[in-house]
């Protein structure tokens, strides 16, 4: 099933460059002390704020500046703020304070955008923690630590992975870990498949990527 995103007035689809930051997972089975709720089985979301709109699979190196609390569905879901290192105006913003500085209502529109998007789906306002207060970026960096440690974990069979497939190639001494060749293999597996989909399928997956 394709995933569309609804335009929340007055804004048209996303309103960042939305991506994840990788080797983090945000486990199921663990509460976040700081949220009282369990993470959402995913990697952590990034907002990226910076002036370039991004293509699909672009990968890039950010500043985290700071971190919102998203409760979905009584999963707690991170929403990391985040801007291209190669951004012209990457050199103002350190903290959570310079993005309210220099953007002026973007996080209080990022906040609108996560607490209604769902609507249209027919769920319920989205909920926050903190009572949608963006951390700074000292909490969002300990954030990543505590999540990339569950990562770990999770690569290594301590913890419990459910049915998503883990498998990889840069860590070696993982039970997930899969040669170049095989991992090569599969994604052009992947890719045939995804080029026998039809041309409406290719524009949203086009529109998805910005």
């Amino acid at each position: 099933k394709l995933p569309y995103v609804a335009n929340i007035f007055p804004h048209k689809g996303y309103i960042w460059n939305y991506g994840a930051l990788p080797q983090i997972w945000e486990d199921p089975h663990q509460k976040d002390k700081s949220t009282d709720c369990c993470g959402d089985n995913k990697p952590i979301d990034v907002c990226e704020i910076g002036s370039k709109v991004l293509s699909r699979r672009d990968v890039v190196h950010v500043k985290i500046p700071g971190i919102l609390a998203l409760i979905d569905q009584g999963e707690t879901d991170w929403k990391l703020i985040a801007i291209n290192v190669n951004d012209p105006e990457a050199s103002k913003f350190h903290d959570i304070e310079d993005v309210k500085k220099y953007k002026p209502g973007y996080l209080e529109a990022t906040l609108n955008w996560f607490r209604f998007y769902k609507i249209p789906e027919g769920k319920l306002e989205n909920q926050f923690a903190f009572n949608g207060e963006f951390k700074n970026k000292a909490f969002a960096l300990k954030v990543i630590k505590s999540t990339h440690e569950c990562c770990k974990a999770l690569l290594m069979e301590k913890c419990d992975g459910g049915a998503i497939n883990w498998t990889k190639v840069p860590v070696c001494d993982s039970p997930f870990h899969c040669s170049q060749e095989e991992a090569r293999s599969l994604g052009e597996s992947v890719s045939l498949s995804l080029n026998k989909g039809s041309n409406e399928e290719d524009q949203v997956l086009h529109f998805l990527g910005k």
